[in-house]
């Protein structure tokens, strides 16, 4: 995938980026001011490196999650992965999984695959079901991989098989009573200075 884009290519887009104002969690659709849900990772820290693990130099699963207790109200749960930085004007998807038992408190590391999760799986950027695996070009230098969760005060709705970001939005507007949200960072070939954190920052 990307890591056949020549690093000079990957330089010159530096400046090219998604922006985390285009994340789902911050769509004006949803409304998020509810409930702050503490999504983390025992594999990561908040806006710490990722693992090459996860990533596409790597095995390419997807990383292990937990979560405290969703709020009172909550009647399913909603994740959606996506890359803050990528050269694209929106967000890349990595993930999207619909749906999720309320009693759900984490996921396993490979859960987010075809045949594996709890819940339905979405369709990623690259029109796949299942974790695309960060794979951010040469030269481009720090990715945003942000892990978004949502609980919604509703039973899912049928979205029919590997539903999409837009739909997933519809579904959700209007419904999102508590979120959380985790970054993971990672760079091809270049160092990543950040600190290892806990927690998340506040949605409200």
């Amino acid at each position: 995938m990307l890591e056949h884009v020549p690093e000079w290519l990957g330089a010159s887009l530096r400046g090219v980026r998604a922006g985390a104002e285009h994340l789902a969690i911050v769509h004006p659709s949803l409304g998020i001011g509810a409930v702050e849900i503490a999504l983390s990772s025992p594999a990561f820290g908040d806006f710490a490196e990722m693992p090459v693990r996860f990533t596409a130099d790597g095995e390419g699963v997807s990383p292990p999650l937990q979560w405290t207790d969703a709020p009172a109200g909550t009647q399913s749960l909603a994740l959606i992965v996506e890359d803050a930085d990528s050269p694209t004007p929106a967000p890349l998807v990595h993930a999207i999984l619909w749906g999720m038992n309320v009693a759900t408190t984490g996921l396993a590391e490979g859960a987010i695959a075809a045949d594996g999760a709890a819940g339905a799986i979405g369709i990623n950027s690259f029109l796949s079901q299942g974790w695309l695996a960060p794979d951010p070009p040469s030269g481009h230098g720090e990715h945003r991989y942000v892990f978004q969760l949502f609980a919604l005060d509703c039973l899912p709705e049928d979205l029919g098989d590997g539903p999409g970001r837009g739909a997933v939005l519809n579904a959700m507007a209007g419904h999102v009573i508590g979120a959380g949200i985790l970054t993971g960072l990672y760079s091809r070939g270049e160092v990543v200075d950040a600190p290892v954190a806990t927690g998340g920052p506040a949605v409200a």
